[in-house]
C-alpha cells in the first residue's frame, strides 16, 4: 500500500481530526502522475533506441545479405524518406511526452492536472495507432517489393496459378494481421497498464473535484 492509499484510508475514517481535505490528497496524486509520465517518457526513449538498432543490424550483416537487401530495395531514396519521416515521429512524440511531463510537474490545481493528463492519454493514443498503421503499411510494401523485385521470389511467383497467388495473398495478409495484433498487445502491456494507472488517478482527481 502507497502513501496515497494510506492518506486515502485515512481520509475515510469517521474521527474528524483524521479526516484530510482534497490540498492533502492532491500533491499524492500530482507526485503519482508527474511519476508515470517520466517513465512514459523513458519508455519511448528506449523504444527510438531500439529501433535505431534494428535498422542499424543490416549493416553488420554478411555482404551476400546487404547485396539481397540492395536487389530488393532498389529505391534508397524513397526508403530514407520514410525512415526519416518514422524518426521524426518518434521524436515528436518523445518532444510532446516531454512537455506532458514539465506540464504535470508544474500544474498547480486539480483542474489543470486532469486536463494534463487527458493531453497525455491522446498523445499515447494517437502514437499507438500511428505505429500500427505504420507497422501493417511497412510490411505490405515490404512484401509487395520482396516479390517484384527479389529475383528468386520473383521468378516463383510468376509460375504460380490464381489459387496459389491468392493462398499467397491470404498467407501474407494473416501475417500482417498476426503482427499487428502482437504489436498492439506489446503496447498495451507497456504502455497500456501505465495508462491505466495515470486513469485511476484522473478518477480520484474527479472525486476531489466534486
Amino acid at each position: 500500500m502507497d502513501e496515497l492509499d494510506l492518506l486515502k484510508k485515512d481520509w475515510n475514517k469517521p474521527s474528524d481530526h483524521n479526516k484530510l481535505s482534497a490540498k492533502d490528497i492532491y500533491p499524492m496524486l500530482l507526485k503519482k502522475s508527474s511519476s508515470i509520465v517520466k517513465t512514459l517518457f523513458y519508455i519511448s526513449i528506449a523504444e527510438l533506441a531500439f529501433w535505431i538498432i534494428i535498422n542499424f543490424i543490416p549493416y553488420f550483416a554478411s555482404d551476400s545479405y546487404k547485396a539481397k537487401l540492395d536487389s530488393v530495395y532498389t529505391n534508397e531514396y524513397v526508403f530514407g524518406a520514410i525512415t526519416t519521416f518514422s524518426y521524426g515521429i518518434i521524436l515528436l512524440f518523445i518532444y510532446l511526452l516531454y512537455k506532458a511531463y514539465k506540464a504535470i510537474s508544474v500544474t498547480d490545481s486539480i483542474k489543470n492536472l486532469m486536463k494534463s493528463i487527458i493531453k497525455t492519454r491522446k498523445i499515447i493514443k494517437y502514437y499507438v495507432l500511428y505505429n500500427l498503421v505504420v507497422a501493417g503499411v511497412s510490411l505490405l510494401i515490404g512484401f509487395y517489393y520482396a516479390f517484384t523485385h527479389d529475383p528468386e521470389l520473383t521468378d516463383k511467383f510468376a509460375h504460380f496459378t490464381t489459387k496459389e497467388v491468392v493462398i499467397t495473398s491470404m498467407i501474407i495478409v494473416v501475417f500482417t494481421v498476426v503482427f499487428i495484433l502482437i504489436l498492439w498487445l506489446f503496447y498495451r502491456l507497456i504502455y497500456g497498464l501505465l495508462l491505466k494507472r495515470l486513469n485511476k488517478n484522473y478518477q480520484e482527481l474527479k472525486k476531489l473535484e466534486v
